[in-house]
């Protein structure tokens, strides 16, 4: 953060820059008027130098780096690790920022809340024990709650039985099932997407217990047998539920407070993300979005001439995060998508993310205002050291001069150090 250049720090670069030339104009100028006023002297090199001591450019040059280490500082000793300057300068025109569902708003911790098999086919616990020996290689948050709730059963788990074991983008996994026909049963674990690329519909009795779980914001996973001839059935369903974090309700609050309108991602079913989207207040969901698709969806709301950030923590949310004009990734989250993001929530809390946007707003304004200062002290202080008032008798001596350049960089630096007072963390 500290080697990365934000706009205004680039703008403060240039007035810098621009005072240099003019401190040599003004003083070039008061050379001559005061020449010809009363002939070279010693009070025509003590307006000199008092000019070249007043437009000396601490304050100006100071103004935003100051800010800069602190709230770099600030951010850091409160989790939130900045890794570009110009995400944080960004976060504060942001006016949607987009959460991704699982492990962000949510725990991303499942447990098996409810089971449901198809006429005829297994027991609940055969499923369950099935199920957990096809996701035995699987890290997905919703395989580790199924083999979760294998165990809490005490179940035995086949599997030995499993092999050419294959997770489907997107979509779930595939795996054989040695069984009684020599070459085993095709298997296969997943939900919607995994229906409509096998293109097979649910049983009745399925279809009621996900309709079921959708109202209650769970997500359904069906186990899906296939046949010697091709065709699949799905032979039991497994409804879980996905913590929502506590944090996540008042992170939605105050982000509609600041007027920042709130988006959900997620690949969950459409009655899920409604469910969530209503519990907690969201403005907008995307469901059933495959991860290839999640950067098109911040494509999307960019197009309506939004300001976007995302919030992710997943490999599957890289693109998005590169793609949002602020990159937020959780700390817990993947490598891949930490190195994407330009902000890093180390506590994996959303209030975080209200803590970026009250974070970035507060920088700027203490920008804004330690520049209005450093320019303002040298728009009135260059004249009066160049003795526009010497008729009045009101003349600076460079001594003076060079206290109120010291007091405006003191200034400067006070007012940096008052953002610690004006910057409340949300907890």
């Amino acid at each position: 953060a500290q080697q990365s250049k934000s706009q205004t720090q680039l703008l403060a670069d240039k007035a810098a820059g621009w005072l240099f030339y003019i401190a040599l104009g003004v003083a070039a100028l008061t050379a001559l008027v005061w020449t010809i006023a009363v002939g070279f002297d010693v009070a025509v090199i003590a307006r000199v130098a008092t000019v070249l001591v007043i437009a000396c450019p601490h304050a100006l040059g100071l103004a935003v780096p100051l800010v800069v280490a602190i709230t770099t500082a600030l951010g850091a000793k409160n989790g939130v690790l900045v890794r570009d300057r110009l995400a944080l300068e960004g976060a504060r025109k942001v006016d949607t920022i987009i959460f991704d569902k699982t492990g962000t708003l949510t725990r991303g911790e499942f447990g098996v809340v409810g089971i449901q098999t198809a006429a005829g086919a297994y027991a609940e616990d055969e499923a369950l024990a099935l199920t957990a020996a096809i996701e035995g290689d699987s890290e997905h948050t919703i395989a580790r709650g199924i083999r979760l709730a294998a165990e809490e059963r005490n179940l035995e788990i086949p599997a030995e039985r499993v092999r050419d074991f294959e997770a489907i983008k997107g979509r779930g996994v595939r795996a054989r099932l040695d069984g009684a026909a020599a070459e085993g049963k095709e298997m296969y674990i997943g939900g919607p997407r995994m229906l409509e690329m096998l293109g097979i519909d649910l049983p009745p009795e399925i279809a009621r217990f996900e309709a079921a779980a959708g109202e209650k914001g769970q997500s359904v996973v069906n186990l899906i047998e296939g046949s010697s001839d091709g065709a699949a059935r799905v032979v039991a369903a497994f409804a879980l539920a996905d913590v929502i974090r506590p944090e996540s309700y008042e992170a939605i609050d105050r982000l509609h407070e600041m007027n920042v309108e709130v988006a959900m991602l997620t690949g969950d079913a459409e009655e899920v993300a409604a469910a969530v989207a209503a519990e907690l207040g969201i403005d907008t969901y995307f469901a059933e979005v495959l991860p290839e698709h999640k950067d098109q969806k911040v494509a999307e709301l960019q197009r309506q001439g939004r300001t976007v950030a995302m919030v992710g923590d997943g490999v599957n949310d890289a693109p998005a995060l590169t793609r949002a004009d602020v990159g937020i990734a959780i700390g817990s989250g993947t490598d891949v998508a930490v190195e994407s993001a330009g902000i890093i929530l180390v506590k994996s809390n959303p209030l975080d993310v209200v803590n970026i946007v009250e974070l970035s707003r507060a920088s700027y304004r203490k920008m804004i205002e330690n520049l209005i200062w450093a320019t303002g002290y040298n728009v009135v202080a260059l004249p009066l050291a160049a003795g526009v008032l010497a008729p009045w008798n009101i003349v600076l001596s460079p001594a003076v001069g060079a206290l109120f350049m010291s007091l405006s960089t003191v200034i400067v630096a006070i007012n940096a150090q008052l953002m610690r007072r004006q910057v409340s963390f949300a907890r």
